[in-house]
C-alpha cells in the first residue's frame, strides 16, 4: 500500500472526540443511563477518550466496555475455521440502557450489524447509538452513525487507517491507496 495522505493528526482526532462528546451530551440530555461500548479492536481507545471526555466536561462517569464482534459477522467462515475472539466486557446491565457503540471507521456497515446483534446477546437496551471517527462511505447495509468524527469520501481500491497509540503508538488517520 501506497500512502495517500495523511487525514488527521493527534490534535485533529482529539478536537473531533470532544465535538462528537459534545453531541452525545446534548442529543441525550446528559449522561444518564449512557453506556460506552467500544468495538473490539481501535474503537476500544476512542470509547476511553469519549469516557475521559464526558469526565471532564460533565463531572460524571459513564460505563465503559469493550464489544467483540468475531462470532457475529456475516462473512464467519471466510475469515477463518476457527476465529479469534477478543474480550467483550460489558460493566454493567445493559436492558433500558442508551448504548453507544464506538468505531474507528464506519464503510460497509457489517461490523456496526454484527456490533448490534452482538449488543442484542446481553440484553435489551432502550437504544442503540453509533459514534465513529472515520465515515467513508460505501455502505451496503442500511446504518447511518449518529455521530460522525469526518467524512473522507473513498474509492473502493482505498484505505483508511485509523491509528491509536495503544496499538500503533501514534494517533492519527492516514489514506493508503491499494
Amino acid at each position: 500500500m501506497e500512502l495517500k495522505s495523511e487525514i488527521m493528526d493527534e490534535a485533529a482526532v482529539l478536537r473531533s472526540m470532544k465535538r462528537i462528546t459534545h453531541e452525545i451530551i446534548e442529543k441525550n440530555n446528559g449522561t444518564a443511563d449512557i453506556i460506552l461500548l467500544g468495538i473490539h479492536r481501535r474503537g476500544m481507545p476512542l470509547a476511553a477518550i469519549l469516557r475521559d471526555n464526558i469526565r471532564s466536561f460533565e463531572g460524571t462517569d459513564v460505563p465503559l466496555g469493550s464489544i467483540d464482534i468475531s462470532l457475529y459477522r456475516d462473512d464467519l467462515t471466510e475469515v477463518s475455521d476457527l476465529p479469534e475472539t477478543g474480550a467483550t466486557s460489558i460493566p454493567c446491565d445493559i436492558n433500558g440502557k442508551k448504548v453507544i457503540l464506538v468505531d474507528d471507521v464506519i464503510y460497509t456497515g457489517r461490523t456496526v450489524r454484527a456490533a448490534i446483534e452482538a449488543v442484542f446477546h446481553y440484553g435489551r437496551p432502550d437504544s442503540i447509538q453509533l459514534a465513529v471517527l472515520i465515515d467513508r462511505g460505501h455502505r451496503e447495509l442500511p446504518i447511518r452513525p449518529d455521530y460522525v468524527g469526518k467524512n473522507i469520501p473513498t474509492s473502493h481500491s482505498e484505505v483508511v487507517s485509523v491509528m491509536v497509540n495503544e496499538f500503533d503508538g501514534k494517533t492519527g488517520v492516514a489514506l493508503y491507496q491499494l
